[in-house]
């Protein structure tokens, strides 16, 4: 389910308050490729084993959040550092 645009429009890192914008198709490729290997973590620490379909990155490309069911997860914590 595609984030809606007028929320995308709004939307901002919650650390840096940098504009974010959907993931490319190439991206999502590589970090699901990491994932399969077991080579991701999220900002805490925590392993992601679950592939990501839909996400944000952050306009300098350092992060990146996952959106499930069209909702953005914007915690600094859960966020995926590239």
């Amino acid at each position: 389910m595609p984030i809606d645009p007028e929320l995308l429009e709004i939307l901002v890192c919650p650390e840096s308050h940098q504009p974010v914008k959907p993931a490319n198709p190439e991206l999502l490729a590589a970090l699901n490729a990491r994932i399969k290997g077991g080579g991701v973590k999220n900002h805490q620490g925590d392993a992601v084993s679950k592939p990501v379909d839909e996400a944000l990155v952050r306009e300098d490309g350092k992060c990146l959040y996952v959106i499930e069911d069209g909702i953005p997860n914007m915690l600094i914590d859960e966020r995926i550092d590239l």
